[in-house]
């Protein structure tokens, strides 16, 4: 069930979205001003944010502006609601990294379906950006990797030597390669050093161990079957 807040501090306008979207099997999450709104984002991500401009302390350009410039934010949608309906105040919305703009006075209906067709379109977007062999998932755009759908904590080095193999779609990278690739112009690295972290790679992948193949003589390949 899709997690919606609704920053507006017109307390009947605020109710009447909330009715609706609870109506339309969304949870919400009101909130009469930017400062509890942003302090809660920080606890609990929503799926996407309706934002009013005109607020009583932090404005929602300012809180738009915020939430898109934190990284562990910047991907929660979000919808300007407001009164300001120039073009200008629509160009600033968008440019701050607003998903889309409504004036009021808006139709409920209006709402809801632009509020769905975002939702499709950031899953839509969330397949694509994740990579997936069986029960391991890889989240390029993260740095992140589940197996069996728990999360496991990977280096830098070791995230990028796991994509360095998947990248070559099953051709066999020498060591000196993978070193060209991961560890580029850093002094100090031997073909010792990717045995190492590809032995720690393999342990990180548990039962996805066996994809990372040693071809006797030559280097690795990844193995995606």
């Amino acid at each position: 069930m899709p997690l919606i807040y609704i920053v507006e501090d017109d307390e009947d306008i605020n109710e009447l979205l909330e009715y609706n979207l609870r109506k339309e099997g969304f949870s919400v999450r009101p909130f009469l001003s930017s400062v509890k709104a942003l302090d809660s984002i920080s606890r609990e991500k929503p799926d996407l944010v309706l934002l009013d401009i005109m607020l009583p302390d932090i404005d929602g350009l300012e809180l738009c502006k915020m939430v898109k410039s934190n990284p562990e934010t910047e991907d929660i949608p979000i919808i300007m609601i407001t009164a300001k309906g120039t073009e200008i105040d629509k160009i600033v919305g968008l440019e701050l990294g607003a998903d889309d703009y409504i004036t009021k006075p808006f139709s409920i209906r209006e709402v809801i379906a632009r509020i769905r067709a975002i939702l499709r379109r950031v899953k839509k977007e969330s397949r694509q950006n994740v990579l997936r062999f069986g029960t391991l998932e890889i989240y390029p755009e993260k740095f992140e990797i589940k197996v069996e759908g728990n999360p496991v904590e990977l280096t830098s080095k070791e995230f990028k030597l796991l994509m360095t193999l998947i990248n070559a779609d099953g051709n066999v990278l020498t060591r000196e390669q993978i070193l060209s690739d991961v560890w580029k112009n850093e002094l100090d690295v031997y073909d010792r050093t990717v045995d190492v972290h590809i032995k720690k790679l393999r342990d990180k992948l548990g039962k996805h161990s066996y994809r990372i193949e040693t071809v006797r003589g030559v280097g690795y390949r990844w193995r995606s079957d």
